[in-house]
Order: structure tokens, then sequence, then C-alpha cells
């Protein structure tokens, strides 16, 4: 059996703090500093994140109050929140608009006046108002406790059909339906949000395992985003699979033996991955993105900060096909594609560094020369609707591809990394925006096919990056920047349309 030195569980060491564990003790710490305030009528706001189980809140969390309220109740009607955000959402079966609304555009004013003016009439005791926008019917609450999600744990309660989208009850609806909807509006609804109460936390409460919550002060998450930002750190990664996944990432990541594959490895997607800081006591897991809010221009620096603002626009993922399958034929949108059609600022320039591969390993990249793009469109389009095989080679010049190999794809460029291999993909970070162009005919693991986007697809390929223009622009395209004894560094990757570079150093000694 091999052992992995790979950290599946990183931690940042915050010392200073202590760290409440368990419902009980919880509960204690709250009617604690419910009794330093010395007021007849004490108001506690629980505002939640997205997939937080308010219930379990509720059920457990042991107050003396003398009313209980629930944000939720104060929400729009459901027919008229999918009417709110139809237009982001759309009915394209993958992609959507970027929401800019905010929390409060969910809620009824009718609704949130009366549950208002139902709290005013209350004139002593202490009274708990919980759920999304608790502090938006009471914003000048006493005690504001904020429990926080990560994204990954509400993907995995989407897929037990545990939790809705915002505001409505769909928890039987099909996942890729669930994450599409949260990742267009959900997620920007709630992150604004979240943004607009950071500095107002008096206690974070992490409950994304369930029946193990921890708490912590607003004071200590504060420091421990400090503490952060002067040393280097690493989110949790997380770990998917795929229909053409492969076997290497169980034997050097660790992972369960008996899982089918896993296709993805996501170790640094701020978005999507979380920090877990090791108080006193316990260990606090929260969104690694609330990093980049509290601090952007310390964590991003000051060029990246101006011209991305607190978004953190680089992600790093493997991808592992070793003993599994092709990825899809895809193409990514062009800058003004992505801006005027789904309303992002920049678009997906990534590159794939080979960390392993077989002696048969390639990668897909650019046009063959002198091929006619009707023909391919049309063979493309015949494929996918009647199943027949389509001949990529006959129109995809294919590279083959070793271990420490660099191919740059800027957007427009036609691509997919072959079978294996296990590739780093260095890229810009929106999302989901592959345009699919041919899934070499399989299903996914739903057994269903994958959603083909060949209408979005031909409106991005550059028709003329073919094989000259590849093999000079895209492959391999080193140039030593420097050296010393025993070392030297090389720039691997900068292609003129990105705004990511990419340097290797290779080591001879200590």
């Amino acid at each position: 059996m091999s052992i992995s030195n790979f950290n599946k569980y990183p931690v940042i060491e915050i010392n200073t703090h202590q760290c409440i564990n368990g419902w009980e003790k919880i509960s204690a710490e709250i009617e604690s500093a419910v009794q330093v305030i010395r007021k007849p009528k004490i108001i506690v706001a629980v505002d939640t994140y997205h997939g937080v189980y308010t219930d379990e809140i509720l059920k457990n969390l042991k107050l003396p109050v003398c009313a209980v309220f629930e944000a939720e109740t104060a929400m729009l009607r459901e027919e008229n929140i999918d009417a709110l955000v139809y237009q982001y959402v759309t009915d394209d079966p993958v992609f959507g608009y970027m929401c800019p609304l905010n929390l409060k555009d969910f809620f009824a004013e009718n609704k949130v006046s009366a549950l208002q003016r139902e709290i005013s009439e209350i004139e002593a005791g202490l009274i708990l108002v919980a759920g999304a926008g608790a502090s938006l019917m009471v914003p000048e609450a006493d005690i504001l406790i904020y429990a926080d999600m990560p994204r990954w744990e509400i993907q995995l309660r989407f897929r037990k059909n545990r939790i809705s989208n915002l505001g409505i009850h769909n928890q039987e609806e099909v996942f890729s339906n669930q994450y599409k909807r949260a990742l267009f509006v959900d997620w920007k609804v709630f992150d604004r949000h979240k943004k607009n109460l950071m500095q107002k936390w008096d206690f974070v409460l992490d409950t994304t395992i369930e029946d193990q919550p921890k708490m912590v002060s607003g004071t200590a998450m504060k420091e421990a985003f400090n503490t952060a930002m002067q040393r280097p750190f690493r989110v949790v990664p997380f770990f998917d699979p795929g229909p053409w996944g492969g076997q290497w990432l169980k034997e050097v990541c660790d992972l369960d033996r008996s899982a089918q594959n896993y296709a993805w490895g996501f170790d640094c997607v701020p978005e999507e991955n979380s920090v877990v800081f090791e108080f006193e006591g316990g260990n606090v897991e929260i969104p690694s993105v609330n990093l980049v809010y509290a601090h952007p221009e310390a964590l991003l620096g000051e060029k990246v900060y101006e011209a991305f603002g607190d978004e953190f626009p680089i992600r790093f993922d493997f991808l592992d096909t070793m003993e599994g399958g092709n990825l899809s034929l895809q193409v990514h949108p062009l800058h003004e594609y992505i801006r005027e059609n789904f309303g992002m600022g920049y678009t997906q320039n990534e590159s794939y560094y080979m960390l392993d591969a077989m002696d048969d390993a390639t990668v897909y990249l650019g046009l063959k020369t002198d091929i006619v793009p009707e023909n391919m469109l049309r063979d493309l389009e015949i494929s996918n609707e009647s199943g027949e095989d389509f001949e990529a080679e006959k129109y995809v010049e294919k590279w083959p591809a070793k271990k420490h190999d660099h191919f740059l794809i800027p957007a427009g460029t036609v691509h997919c990394s072959g079978a294996n291999s296990v590739v780093l993909e260095i890229s810009a970070t929106p999302f989901i925006f592959t345009f699919k162009l041919w899934d070499w005919g399989r299903m996914g693991l739903d057994g269903k096919p994958r959603p083909i986007s060949l209408e979005h697809g031909k409106n991005n390929i550059q028709w003329d990056r073919t094989t000259d223009w590849t093999r000079e622009n895209l492959v391999n395209r080193f140039v030593k920047i420097k050296e010393g004894e025993g070392w030297y560094e090389e720039q691997t990757g900068l292609e003129s349309g990105s705004f990511i570079e990419t340097r290797r150093h290779w080591f001879r000694k200590k």
C-alpha cells in the first residue's frame, strides 16, 4: 500500500482564541453574552448562508426566548421569486446570467413590515430571529450570529435532496438545475449580503458537519483572517468523479479506493473551497472566499485588486484521466462573448501542465490546417444528433503529451485533454463556461447525455488556430528567465491574451 504525503486536511493555526463545541456550550455562550446586555428587550439574529439547516439551529439552540421568528416567512411567494430570477436562470440547460440582485429583493415589503411590527410590539424578553436574511428583519439586533457554509458542502446537500434554492422548495429537482441557479443567482446574492455583515459579526457559527456545530467570536474570526494574511496557507481540497475520470488521484492523494474514479481535484478555487482555522479546542471551517472579502488587496496584491476587485481571478485543479477517457472536446468563450451573453467581466483562458502521463497520452489542441469549418460543424451536428462517431482527428490537431509539458489554451481554442494523463489546470475563474462540442458519444454519471453547447461553441471557435500556429504559440513555450548555483527558472506560459503567467523552477540540489 502506497503512503501519500498529500495533506487532505490542511489547517491554519490560531492559538489565541477559543472554539466552542456542541449546541449545549454554544447556547450557554450566547446566553452569557445576552446577560451582559442590560436591556429589558434583547434581540438575537442568526443570519444564515445558503444551505445551512435553519431547523437544526432552531431545534438545538436552547435559549430562554419569549419569541422565535423565521426570516424566510417574510419572503416573496415562490412564483414571484421564479419570475424575479428568470432572466438570470434562463432556459439554457447549463448557462445563465450573473444576477445583480440583493437579498432584500427576495422579501415582500408587507411581510417584512408585519414581522417587524410583531417584534416591536414585544416589550420585554429575549427574541430570536433566524434564517437567511435575519439581519434584514432586525438590522439593530443586539447580537448578530452568522452561520456560514462552504459551497462544496452545499453541493453535497443538493445531491442528497436536503436543500433548495433561495426562497423556493425544489429539493427534488435535478442537481444540475439546482447548481446552475445557485451559481448564477443564490451565491451572488448571499455573498453580497455576507460582505455587508462581516464587520458586524458577534459570533460565527460553523454547521458544516451536521450535529457537530462550532462557534467562535467575531473578534476571533477577524484575527484569524489577519493571521492568514501573514503566512502561506492552503484551502481544503475536494474531489469529484466524472465520466472520463481516472485512478491517479486515488493513490497520490490517498482517496477512497472503492470509488469508481476521481475526475477533478479542486485544490485552489476560493469560491468553492473552504479553509479550516484551528482554534483552541476545535476547528472551524468557512468558505475560503471570506479571506478575499476580508482583505482583498492584501491577498490579491494591488494590481490584481485594481483589475478584479474582491474576486480571486485564478483557479487550480487536477484533471485525472489515468485509465480513464478523453475530456469532452470543448472551447471557452471569447472575452466579448462572455461579457455580453453571461454578464462576466473576463473569460476562461487556461493551460494544461502535465503532472504525469503514460506513453500514449495526448492533448487535442487547435485545428488541422486547411479544414473547412462548415464541414466540421456539419459533422458535429450529425454526430450529436444521431450518436454516430465524430472523427475528431480529422479536424482537431492531436499532440503527444509527456510529463512536464505545458499547453496554453487561450479562449476560442478547440481543445481537450486525452486519456492516461494528469493535468494541473491553471485557469481563470469563470466557473462552468465550457462549451462542449462533442462528448465522445458517452453518458454522464447519471446515465444521461451531458448537454452539448454547439451553438455557443461555433460562435467562439477561432478557425485560424491551426497546426503551425498552435505549435509556435501554445506548445511548450519555455524561456529561461534566470539561473544560479544548482537551479534555474523558466517562463513556461504567457499567451498574449491571458493575464496568467506561469513559471517553473528546476533544482539540482537542496
